[in-house]
């Protein structure tokens, strides 16, 4: 049986408090990361990853999502 990262997930939205569930993005072929996004009905746009601490940090560090990460 494989470890697949669940599809979706649900947090507490920062400005209303309501639950938002975000869901399991497209990874483009990188195992280190599972970027996770949605959008609460505020407006509020939450996004969350888990993977690599480093990979995570610096996918939720930048400001429009459009982070990828780079193999040295």
């Amino acid at each position: 049986m494989s470890n697949k990262p669940s599809r979706t997930l649900t947090f507490k939205c920062k400005k209303c408090t309501k639950p938002v569930t975000v869901f399991l993005q497209k990874v483009s072929a990188c195992s280190h990361i599972q970027p996770y996004q949605g959008i609460c009905t505020c407006g509020e746009v939450l996004r969350h990853a888990t993977g690599q601490k480093d990979a995570v940090e610096a996918f939720l560090a930048s400001p429009d999502g459009s982070w990828t990460h780079h193999h040295h």
